[in-house]
């Protein structure tokens, strides 16, 4: 497939978002009430918007905005939305997403680019081990993109290693896209049941939901477990349903590649101000070419590191490094901050913990406090004790670990309507 206008230059790239800004800002003034009285609350001409540059002019879209105003965001009528979406909020309700007929093939187009950008082609068979029912976009995007690319796909849906290997011998896919830490599971049952897995088809992963690499693009420990055991290539991929759109890292795995026609993305600090190239700062998006729900300078509340050195690959595009963590889930743990990713890198170092789930909580004083609940083959004292000392070595904190099982963590991790695995609990 082609690149899109990846592969042309970065004055040619510009040139075309800029022109595809002002028709966004165009539309949006004529379509959305929010956009309409955010921009006369804030005495904004978007007529004066002519650059990149002049986003800085205008307010940001905060995702308690989209959550209070929901319906305010459409721009098409109802009879003109095709399928429905949801995705979870900051203030516990869901936010509605529509897509109308046109933005569905934007969302093919998009993942046909990203699956590509991941050597997927043609030629390929991939078994898709994700949900694609339950208002989930991820799924249903990985399914038409594939489509698009004329790549043939297996809907396993998620779950159930034995069906998995099942399709897997019967279909002989090329790749597999799924959450990382479910092919541990895939390697512990073919292990069991006599699967030679160095003899089946599988080539690689498309990973979604958890990181498999850190800050430097090394795979982190789980992903090293996984390849340690299966000789497969993993791809990363980060997306949200809000942006419609996805970043995939080529074969450099140096980073997820921005789709730029459709697609704005900002860097920026806890003051909205663009951050330097490698700092972290907050992803802030605006979509290109939405025609239901199209949003300028959302905050995704995705900490991201920026990297615009130019990939071999030939793509003039600025690239996202792993997400470090979201803004809302930063802990203040006895003077140290950190983010959930971190934590999850460091349990992955312990061959002996089977699954977890992390609790952040405030206690009586107000200060956050961290629950490790560990489902593990060792539960004894000393094993606790090699746990919280890993912990102060890696990241400066000693959590409090309780030894769980795999029962009463399935329910945690797996509720109702759940769409991919909850690895944290955030009851603050």
């Amino acid at each position: 497939m082609k690149l899109g206008i990846a592969t042309k230059s970065e004055e040619e790239i510009k040139a075309f978002q800029e022109h595809q800004l002002k028709e966004t800002l165009a539309y949006v003034m004529a379509n959305s009430a929010f956009y309409k009285r955010a921009y006369a609350q804030a005495n904004v001409k978007v007529s004066d918007i002519q650059t990149l540059e002049d986003l800085q002019h205008l307010p940001v879209t905060t995702k308690d905005d989209l959550q209070q105003y929901n319906d305010d965001f459409f721009c098409v009528s109802e009879t003109e939305i095709i399928d429905y979406v949801t995705t979870s909020g900051t203030m516990g309700n869901p936010v509605l997403v529509g897509l109308t007929d046109a933005d569905l093939n934007r969302l093919a187009y998009n993942e046909a680019l990203a699956l590509s950008c991941s050597g997927i082609t043609k030629q390929d068979t991939v078994q898709l081990m994700t949900t694609i029912d339950r208002r989930f976009m991820a799924g249903l995007a990985y399914f038409m993109g594939l489509r698009k690319l004329g790549a043939s796909v297996i809907r396993v849906g998620s779950g159930v290693p034995e069906l998995q290997w099942d399709s897997i011998l019967k279909f002989s896919p090329t790749y597999l896209i799924c959450v990382p830490s479910f092919l541990l599971k895939m390697i512990a049952y073919a292990n069991t049941n006599g699967i030679t897995i160095s003899e089946t088809s599988v080539k690689a992963a498309i990973c979604i939901g958890e990181p498999i690499r850190d800050a430097d693009f090394k795979l982190n420990a789980l992903g090293k477990k996984i390849v340690s055991a299966w000789d497969i290539d993993l791809f990363t991929t980060y997306a949200s349903t809000e942006m419609q759109t996805a970043f995939n890292e080529c074969h450099n795995h140096n980073g997820g590649h921005l789709n730029p026609e459709l697609l704005i993305a900002e860097i920026l600090d806890e003051h909205n101000q663009p951050v330097s190239n490698e700092a972290v700062g907050e992803l802030v998006i605006t979509t290109l070419g939405v025609e239901g729900m199209p949003l300028v300078r959302f905050k995704t509340g995705d900490l991201v590191q920026k990297h615009v050195d130019l990939c071999d690959c030939g793509r003039n595009t600025p690239r996202l490094g792993p997400v470090i963590g979201r803004k809302q889930q930063m802990i203040k743990y006895k003077g140290t901050t950190i983010y959930p990713p971190a934590m999850y890198n460091v349990l992955q170092d312990f061959d002996q913990i089977q699954s977890f789930i992390i609790e952040i909580f405030k206690n009586d004083v107000g200060t956050d406090e961290i629950v490790l609940k560990v489902v593990s083959d060792d539960i004894s004292e000393t094993f606790k004790e090699r746990i919280k000392d890993h912990f102060r070595a890696k990241l400066r904190v000693s959590p409090v670990i309780q030894f769980s099982t795999e029962e009463l963590l399935s329910s945690l991790k797996f509720p109702k309507m759940s769409r991919k695995p909850v690895l944290l609990i955030d009851r603050r």
